[in-house]
C-alpha cells in the first residue's frame, strides 16, 4: 500500500488539469483529475481522496457547490478553491465558507504545493 496522499483536481480547463497534475506528482502526490464535479462524484472515489482542489468557475456544479457536497460526505476533507475570476464576491464567499485555501489563476506553484502540504498535514492531525 502506498503512503502517497491522493489529491483530486477538478477543473473544466484541460491545461490547468495537466499542469496541476504534473506539479502535484512532482511533489510525490498521487493525483486524480476530473473535468467536472459530476465526473468526480460519479466515480465513488470521494472517500479515497485526501485533498480536493476545485475550480469555482465550472458550469453546472461549481467549486462552491462541489465543496458543499464533498464536505457533506466528508466534513474533514481539505478543499482548495481556484479561480480565474477576480470578483470580490467570490473571495468573500470563500471566507464565509471557511475553505482551506483560495488561489487566483495564475498562481505560484510553490504556494499551491505549500497549501496542499498544509491541508494534508492538518487532515492527518484531525
Amino acid at each position: 500500500m502506498s503512503n502517497k496522499r491522493l489529491v483530486a483536481v477538478v477543473d473544466d480547463d484541460q491545461r490547468v488539469l495537466e499542469s496541476l497534475a504534473d506539479l502535484l506528482e512532482s511533489a510525490g502526490h498521487s493525483v486524480l483529475v476530473f473535468e467536472s464535479a459530476h465526473a468526480l462524484l460519479q466515480t465513488g472515489r470521494l472517500s479515497d481522496i485526501h485533498c480536493l482542489i476545485a475550480d469555482i468557475g465550472m458550469p453546472m456544479v461549481d467549486g462552491f457547490e462541489l465543496r458543499r457536497l464533498a464536505r457533506a460526505a466528508r466534513p474533514e476533507l481539505p478543499v482548495i478553491l481556484i479561480t480565474g475570476r477576480h470578483e470580490m464576491a467570490d473571495q468573500q464567499r470563500h471566507l464565509e465558507q471557511g475553505n482551506d485555501a483560495f488561489f487566483h489563476k495564475p498562481f505560484d506553484g510553490r504556494e499551491m504545493l505549500e497549501a496542499v502540504a498544509n491541508a494534508l498535514r492538518d487532515q492527518r492531525g484531525r
